[in-house]
This record gives C-alpha cells, structure tokens and sequence, in this order.
C-alpha cells in the first residue's frame, strides 16, 4: 500500500450522528475535519444523502439520533453504508431504549426495536465503541462482537467559591416527559429520603412546563413549604456543574439509560449522585448510591427513600484530580484518532 507523505497527508473527513454536542465535543480528536451538514435528525441516516454524498467523508461514526427510524430502515441505511464502502464506527451509548424513545407505543416495541437496530449497526461496524467493560460484556453477549472500552471524558470543571449547601437534595425534571415516569411518586420518595437524612429537596424543572396540568401535586407541595421549586435549564456543560455544585447530592430520575453524562457533571461538580439500576452508572463512577428503577419493575421508592438517606450521610466524595480528567480527555481523543486511522487505511480508493 502507498503511503502519502506525512506532510501532504490531508485530515481525515469524519461525518458524526448526531453533528454535535458536549460528548463529540469532548471525544473528537483535533486533527480530523467534522463534517455536517448538522440536523436533526441528521441528513446523513438519510440513504439518499449518503449515497450522494459518500465520497465527501473517510469514516462514519454513529452515536445515536437514529430512533425514528424503522427496523427496515435501519436495514436499508446499514445496506446502504456497505454498498458506499464508507467505513462505519459505532459508539453503543445505551443497550436499550432510552424512556419515550417510541412516543405512542407499548415500551416493549422501543425495546425490541432498539435491539434491532443494535444488530444491524453491530453487524456492519468496522469498529465498536462503548464507555465500561460491563457495557462491552454485553455486546459480546448479545451481539457477538468486541467493543473498545473508552472513558466517559470530563464536559466541564467547576467553577471556583461556588457555595455548596449541605444536605440540599436536587432532583431535575427537565421537560417532565414520557423520560421521567411516575414523576410525583419519585418527587415523593425523594422528599422522603430528603427530610430522613436532615436535609431538604430542591426540585428543578424547564421554564416552558405547564406544571398546573402536568404536576400538580409538585406544585401543592412547594405551595405548602415542603421543597423548593426553581425553573431552571442551564445552557452548557459549565452552567450544569454549577447548578450541581449547589448540591449536596443529586437525584437521576430517568429509569433507563446505560451510562449518562449526567454521572459525569456530578463527578465534576464533587456531587454524590443517585442513579437508577439496570444501567453501569456505578462502572462510570464507582461513587454512586443505587435505587431501584426500571422499565419493568417501575420504581421502588423505598429503596429511593434509602438511597438518598445514604447518599447524605455518607463521608462527600473526594475532590475530582483536574488534571486526571485532562489526561484522561487527551487520552479518549487519541484512541479515536487511533480508530479512525485504521478504519480509513483499510478502505481502497474510491
């Protein structure tokens, strides 16, 4: 094989789905070229674009947006990405569908149809990616193939003489979607385990949500001086850290998920962080307090009521090493440089 001089070698072309976001941001090696265009969801599912467009890129690498799209179209764009010779990188963030995934329809369909989508990308990846070794297990497991275990790398560092208030418990809403069922059972239950362990519970959610139709015992409940409510929806990774640095400890409250960025911010930020079970949120970050919610048990808000009790009363996590998570950063980035090097010099010219 002919090599180009180092010197006159171009940057490799790396189209990414989705286009953008704080963990692309984080992952991207600086020497490659992202190519868009950006869109959601992204023009490059679309068979037709990447057909037309394959020769503009030298790796395709997948990270999600693809949940609208049927088992037969995933087949189809799978097939497509074969015939363009478009080499395909694939990073399994989750192992099933995230909550609301499959607005209108049974969860079990979302399920199902996250899996088989899984095996058509898995059965056409040249490599596969996840973020812990229990995730890489699965898909050993489940799908035959071997994943790269790659660190979730840091989105953000605190910010200095951000004020922590001691045994403040938050627990954030967002959009209060189909993502966070059971929303006033786990307000509840976290208010429960707030007030056990001394302390009190701060519930946040997005400034658009009709919380008279959609949550209207949150609000009787801030009325009646139980927790405090605070419409909030920080814009960037930093902003998310300070929210979390106000926090003693933080509630995840979406059910499914296998890893999440929000792990990682709590990291950050030095917040002991709540999650949900069924995921490797405690392979992410070894210093999480585990409660019981799943898509198919639902939620168990004793063992919430417990986790939070715990979560406040434990020693508070050990300073996050800024230096670590930087090389740990510089790390991440290289091996995908390393990937898409080898990826793209095992594909004959176009």
């Amino acid at each position: 094989m002919t090599t180009v001089p180092e010197e006159t070698a171009r940057p490799l072309r790396v189209a990414t789905v989705p286009y953008a976001g704080a963990y692309l941001d984080a992952v991207l090696p600086e020497t490659i070229v992202r190519v868009g265009p950006a869109g959601s969801p992204s023009p490059w599912l679309d068979v037709r674009h990447l057909t037309a467009h394959a020769g503009e890129v030298d790796v395709l690498h997948l990270h999600g947006g693809y949940d609208h799209l049927t088992v037969a179209e995933m087949e189809a764009w799978t097939a497509a990405v074969r015939r363009t010779g478009v080499p395909l990188v694939v990073t399994v963030h989750h192992l099933d569908a995230l909550e609301g995934a499959d607005t209108g329809t049974h969860p079990e369909s979302a399920r199902a149809r996250h899996r088989a989508h899984l095996r058509a990308l898995l059965g056409t990846a040249e490599v596969v990616l996840t973020l812990t070794r229990g995730a890489a297990d699965e898909i050993a497991d489940r799908y035959g193939r071997t994943a790269i275990v790659v660190a979730h790398p840091s989105l953000a560092g605190p910010t200095p003489d951000v004020g922590r208030e001691t045994r403040l418990v938050g627990l954030h809403l967002g959009r209060l979607g189909a993502d966070v069922p059971e929303a006033e059972e786990l307000v509840r239950a976290a208010l429960s385990g707030a007030v056990s362990g001394g302390g009190r519970l701060r519930v946040d959610v997005h400034p658009d949500v009709d919380l008279v139709a959609g949550l209207p015992g949150l609000l009787a409940l801030a009325d009646a001086g139980e927790l405090e409510l605070v419409r909030s929806w920080p814009d960037d990774p930093a902003a998310w850290v300070r929210h979390l640095q106000e926090l003693h400890v933080s509630v995840l409250p979406r059910r499914t998920g296998t890893h999440s960025g929000w792990v990682e911010l709590c990291r950050d930020a030095g917040t002991r962080v709540v999650v949900p079970g069924g995921g490797q949120h405690a392979q992410q970050w070894s210093d999480v307090v585990v409660y019981g919610n799943d898509p198919r048990q639902g939620l168990d808000a004793a063992s919430l009521n417990s986790a939070v009790v715990a979560a406040l009363t434990r020693p508070a996590p050990a300073r996050v090493d800024r230096a670590w998570r930087a090389e740990q950063r510089v790390a991440v980035q290289r091996v995908h440089a390393q990937v898409y090097e080898q990826v793209a010099a095992d594909v004959p010219v176009r």
